[in-house]
């Protein structure tokens, strides 16, 4: 039986991601808050860390321009409290990406809704190179449905290669994959990496052809930053 992609499904394996409200206002900072229910209905208090973390957050618009990856702070009655600001009206899918204590990683998703008149933007066109803060960053691989995929990523700043890349999560880069049209989400595992840039190397699968966007967090100078690119996958 062909597996279900990650973050399609609000409750899986006997989890479910339950939000307190899924209407959020647009522009305003709020104190968003959610659990996660276990298969005894009571909210999940255990979580194993992984990537230094909990859980992940990620927050991305419908229409993939806009992404946001946070780190809630769980409380003891296991409800996860962050700052979330949605900016612009419009659907937005969230993610809670996470390792029960007794279990398997899981990615359950759930739909956010900011009210107000919204027009989609289209998916950017298929982009190799992204540029951000001043860093240029560029996009090495193809993807391959049904088959383990090789992505390099290069950062340069000024037409130099960045070599004291920080950190971040336990590696120089994460990496979050989203198929467009339902958002199925991939966990892309970097490869560890013996010096600090200017290339990080990625693994993932993807489940079909399609477009997909990347979205690459990278720290340095202190900073976090988020670069993103378009990827078609094609059989080959």
């Amino acid at each position: 039986m062909q597996q279900v992609p990650r973050g399609l499904q609000v409750s899986e394996r006997g989890f479910a991601l339950v939000p307190e409200s899924s209407t959020i206002v647009p522009g305003e900072k709020t104190d968003f808050r959610f659990s996660v229910a276990g298969v005894d209905g009571r909210p999940l208090t255990a979580y194993k860390t992984e990537h230094e973390k909990k859980l992940h957050f990620i927050v991305v618009s419908r229409d993939l321009g806009r992404f946001q990856h946070l780190h809630p702070e769980l409380g003891g009655d296991g409800v996860w409290s962050v700052p979330l600001e949605l900016p612009a009206a419009g659907t937005y899918r969230a993610f809670a990406d996470f390792v029960p204590e007794q279990g398997e990683n899981l990615t359950l998703g759930v739909d956010l809704f900011a009210p107000g008149e919204f027009r989609p933007e289209p998916a950017p066109g298929s982009t190799r190179m992204a540029v951000v803060d001043g860093y240029e960053v560029t996009l090495i691989g193809d993807l391959a449905p049904g088959a383990a995929s090789k992505l390099t990523v290069s950062v340069a700043k000024d037409g130099k290669p960045v070599t004291d890349l920080q950190p971040y999560l336990g590696a120089y880069g994460h990496l979050v994959a989203l198929r467009s049209g339902d958002l199925a989400y991939l966990h892309v595992h970097p490869e560890p990496s013996p010096t600090p840039g200017p290339e990080i190397t990625f693994h993932t699968e993807v489940p079909s052809q399609g477009g997909y966007r990347l979205f690459l967090d990278f720290q340095h100078g202190g900073k976090v930053r988020t670069a993103d690119f378009t990827v078609q996958a094609h059989q080959h």
